[in-house]
């Protein structure tokens, strides 16, 4: 027997089927063109890599070229690059740290001295990531629990840590005696050809981009980035997360001090001259947002990678260094545009 439809029945009789619609694929094609974005962001600074390296190559073929060279372009972006990926998360965060070149200053000349250099390897290793943590504390204090804005809490920072450098040094410069450390600077130290700095470049740059996309450290990071109060009301301890962004900074400031140590084989208060500057152009033309809530290790690398060569190829030309500072300064403006535009686009 029949049962008679129901009131709801009959409504769905006579407004025909409810049909429902998938969200997924719309989610998933948002993501496959942020994908695409992103893809092509880093495609074009490889383009712009290999324009580079061919200009090079025409210019100065025998010198540009040489085996030698490449690996003091690689070492040479290894010490800056470091940097730069510390200065990646902190942007991406929505944060900004002006005094990651002071920091490696102040912790490369602190690793320098007759006292440090006492206990060798170990002591100046351990003294140049010990300082560093210790400037990123401060700065993660100030502006996490402080409520000081970033750019004056590290332009503090910045104008410390500049100032102790110089009182630790007196203005000289600091000799390092320790054969274990000088050897890491000399080619017979390198494995399969490719310079110990270099080795730690790369396993900074691996761990820090698993780091941002593989753990909830990263998406924290990205979600304070976004949107500070939503990552709150999410649960995110948006204080604890940026205390934990700027130790991050002065840790790798601390790694690159060392990998600068070994590279000049001295410390300096002079050390660490502009990197925050060179940084923060590198993580902008790597694609990650200046207002936060994006970031991309491997584009910042890429950055690193183009400021660097463009700074070997305007040295081995004999070229002004304020014509450098001039394309550096057009390719930042380039970059910014065009994330300004890919915004737009995505708003659309």
């Amino acid at each position: 027997m029949t049962q008679p439809a129901s009131p709801a029945q009959r409504q769905q009789q006579q407004d025909g089927p409810v049909v429902t619609t998938a969200k997924t694929p719309t989610r998933q094609s948002a993501w496959h063109r942020l994908g695409l974005r992103l893809d092509m962001r880093n495609l074009s600074l490889l383009g712009v890599l290999a324009v580079l390296v061919a200009v090079g190559g025409l210019t100065k073929p025998e010198q540009f070229l040489d085996s030698s060279n490449l690996q003091l372009v690689l070492t040479q972006a290894s010490v800056i690059g470091v940097v730069t990926v510390g200065m990646t998360f902190v942007i991406t965060s929505g944060g900004i740290d002006l005094s990651v070149g002071a920091i490696v200053a102040l912790a490369s000349v602190w690793a320098t001295t007759l006292a440090t250099q006492e206990y060798g390897f170990a002591g100046i290793l351990f003294t140049a990531v010990v300082v560093g943590l210790a400037c990123g504390l401060v700065n993660g204090l100030l502006i996490a629990y402080g409520g000081m804005v970033p750019f004056i809490a590290t332009l503090a920072m910045l104008a410390s840590a500049r100032g102790l450098a110089l009182q630790i040094t007196d203005g000289k410069t600091q000799i390092v005696t320790v054969n274990s450390v000088l050897d890491l600077g000399i080619p017979d130290s390198y494995v399969l050809g490719i310079p110990p700095l270099v080795l730690v470049f790369a396993v900074v740059t691996v761990v820090g981009w698993l780091l941002l996309n593989r753990t909830t450290f990263g998406r924290r990071t990205v979600a304070v980035g976004g949107n500070a109060e939503a990552a709150r009301l999410a649960g995110i301890d948006v204080r604890r997360q940026r205390l934990y962004l700027y130790l991050l900074s002065g840790l790798c400031c601390g790694i690159a001090a060392f990998l600068l140590i070994v590279l000049s084989g001295s410390g300096q208060n002079t050390n660490g001259n502009l990197y925050e500057l060179d940084a923060i152009a590198a993580a902008i033309i790597g694609g990650t947002l200046l207002s936060g809530g994006r970031g991309t290790i491997v584009g910042s690398v890429l950055g690193v990678l183009v400021f660097t060569t463009i700074t070997n190829i305007f040295a081995l030309n004999n070229l002004q260094s304020d014509v450098q500072q001039i394309a550096k300064g057009a390719i930042i403006v380039a970059a910014v545009l065009v994330q300004r535009r890919t915004a737009r686009d995505g708003e659309t």
